[in-house]
C-alpha cells in the first residue's frame, strides 16, 4: 500500500492536517492458549503510522499535536532563554515564528480486532507417514475521519478492514523398524503476519481513501485537475474495487451465489473398473454435463458419458450413456465451496444396457464470473453384475472415476 500512495498524483498546494489521537479503541489483549497474556493485540503507536502515511501521500502536513505539550515546554524553554540571556535590546527580533494551525483534524483509530475469523486445515498419514497444513485468520478494521476546524463538520468518514493471517506446515514418519525399535521424526514450520504490517497497511489503504473519496466529493476543492490522466487511473480502479467489496460479505463471500442458475461443463476423467477380473486399469473418459439451478444451494444435473473399462489381457469394453443428478453445494456464496450428488444412469453398447445409480463429491473454484474449475470423485453402483461380460459372486460391477473439468456459467444469478 505504501507505493499505492506515492502513487496519488500530488495536489496543486498541500493541506495542513493536525492528528492528536489515533490509537488502539479495541481494548484487546493478544489471544493466548496458555492463560493470561497482558501484551495488547495491535500496536499502541498508531498515531506515528498515520503521520507516516500522511507524509509518504505527499497530500498533507501533518503537524504536532500529539505531544503538543512537549512542544508548547520547548518554546517556553526558548523564550525563556533568549529573554534572559539575549544581549540585544530589540526583543522582537527574537520572537518565535506562530506555530501552524490546522484547518483539518484526524481522527479515529482502530475500532476492532477479531481473532479466528476463519480456521482451517487439512492432512493425510498413510502406515505412519503424514502431513497436515493449518491457517487461521484475524481481521482488524480501522476508521478514520477528516473533521473541519471551522465548523466541526465531520466531512468525511472511511474504513478499512485488512486479515492477518497465520499458516502452519508439517510433516511426521512414525515407523517400527523391528519389535523393539520405533523411529519417530516430526518436521514444519509456522507463518505469522505481522501485526503492525497489518495495521500499517490498513491505515495507508484509509488514507488513499480519503483522499480520492474527498476529491470525488470536492472536500478539498481543486486541489487536483479532474482531467488528470493518473488520478483518472487510480479513481476508475479505486471504484471497481469498492463495487467489488460492496458485493462482498467477510470471508469473500457475497450476499448472493456468484453462481448463475446455469452452467455447462466439459470434463476428463481416470476411470477404473472394480468387478470380477484382476488387474483392472485406469482408462480415459470424458463427461459432458448442463447444470440448472433449483435452489440457492441444489442443481439438476444432466450429463453424457463417455466410460472406458479394461483389465489388461482380458477385456476392453467402451460404453456411452447419460446420467441424471441432484447436486448439493455447500456454499454457493463463496468461491470455494464442496459439493456432493447422487442420481442414476445407464450405459450403452453393443452389450445390453448397463443400469447404475451415482455417488459423488468434489470442489468447485470460481475463477471469475463466468467459469470455474472443478475436481469431483464419482462411484458407479452397478445394478447387474455383466458390465465386463463375467458373473462371478454375488457383488455387481462397479465403477470409480475421478474428473476435472470447466464449468462455464451463463443465465442470471
Amino acid at each position: 500500500m505504501t507505493s499505492d500512495l506515492k502513487q496519488i498524483p500530488p495536489p496543486k498546494e498541500k493541506i495542513v492536517v493536525g492528528v492528536y489521537k489515533f490509537r488502539d479503541q479495541t481494548g484487546q489483549y493478544k489471544p493466548s492458549e496458555t492463560g493470561s497474556n497482558w501484551s495488547t493485540a495491535v500496536p499502541q503507536g498508531t498515531t506515528t503510522i498515520l503521520i507516516k502515511a500522511l507524509e509518504d501521500s505527499k497530500w498533507f502536513i501533518p503537524i504536532e499535536r500529539e505531544n503538543i505539550a512537549n512542544l508548547l515546554n520547548e518554546r517556553q524553554i526558548i523564550r525563556s532563554t533568549r529573554q534572559e540571556y539575549s544581549k540585544d535590546s530589540d526583543k522582537n527580533a527574537q520572537m518565535l515564528p506562530p506555530l501552524l494551525y490546522a484547518g483539518i483534524l484526524l481522527e479515529g483509530g482502530i475500532i476492532s480486532y477479531d481473532s479466528n475469523v476463519m480456521t482451517g486445515g487439512i492432512g493425510a498419514r498413510y502406515f505412519g507417514i503424514g502431513g497436515s497444513t493449518q491457517y487461521r485468520q484475524d481481521r482488524i478494521t480501522v476508521y478514520l475521519r477528516a473533521v473541519s476546524t471551522l465548523n466541526g463538520e465531520i466531512l468525511k468518514t472511511v474504513y478499512t478492514s485488512k486479515n492477518i493471517l497465520s499458516t502452519s506446515v508439517s510433516g511426521n514418519f512414525f515407523k517400527y523398524i523391528d519389535t523393539e525399535r520405533l523411529l519417530e521424526s516430526e518436521v514444519g514450520f509456522t507463518q505469522n503476519e505481522p501485526v503492525q504490517l497489518a495495521v500499517t497497511e490498513a491505515i495507508e489503504k484509509a488514507v488513499k481513501s480519503l483522499i480520492i473519496e474527498g476529491i470525488q466529493d470536492k472536500i478539498w476543492g481543486k486541489a487536483i485537475d479532474e482531467n488528470n490522466a493518473d488520478y483518472n487511473k487510480i479513481a476508475a480502479d479505486y471504484n471497481k474495487e469498492n463495487l467489488e467489496n460492496n458485493t462482498k460479505l467477510l470471508g469473500n463471500k457475497v450476499e448472493n451465489s456468484l453462481r448463475k442458475t446455469a452452467s455447462v461443463s466439459v470434463n476428463i476423467e481416470s476411470q477404473k473398473i472394480n468387478g470380477d477380473y484382476k488387474n483392472a486399469a485406469n482408462t480415459i473418459g470424458s463427461k459432458v454435463s448442463i447444470r440448472f439451478s433449483l435452489s440457492k444451494n441444489i442443481n439438476l444435473d444432466a450429463s453424457f458419458n463417455s466410460i472406458k473399462i479394461e483389465n489388461t489381457g482380458i477385456v476392453e469394453r467402451s460404453y456411452f450413456g447419460p446420467e441424471l443428478n441432484l447436486e448439493y453445494m455447500f456454499f454457493p456464496q463463496f468461491k470455494f465451496t464442496p459439493f456432493v450428488y447422487a442420481g442414476v444412469g445407464s450405459l450403452y453398447s453393443k452389450y445390453k444396457p448397463f443400469y447404475k445409480a451415482n455417488l459423488g463429491g468434489g470442489i468447485d473454484y470460481l475463477l471469475n464470473k463466468n467459469f470455474s474449475a472443478r475436481a469431483y470423485y464419482q462411484y458407479d453402483l452397478g445394478f447387474r453384475d455383466k458390465l465386463d461380460g463375467l458373473i462371478s459372486g454375488k457383488q455387481n460391477d462397479n465403477i470409480m472415476r475421478f474428473g476435472l473439468g470447466i464449468n462455464f456459467y451463463f443465465g442470471n444469478h
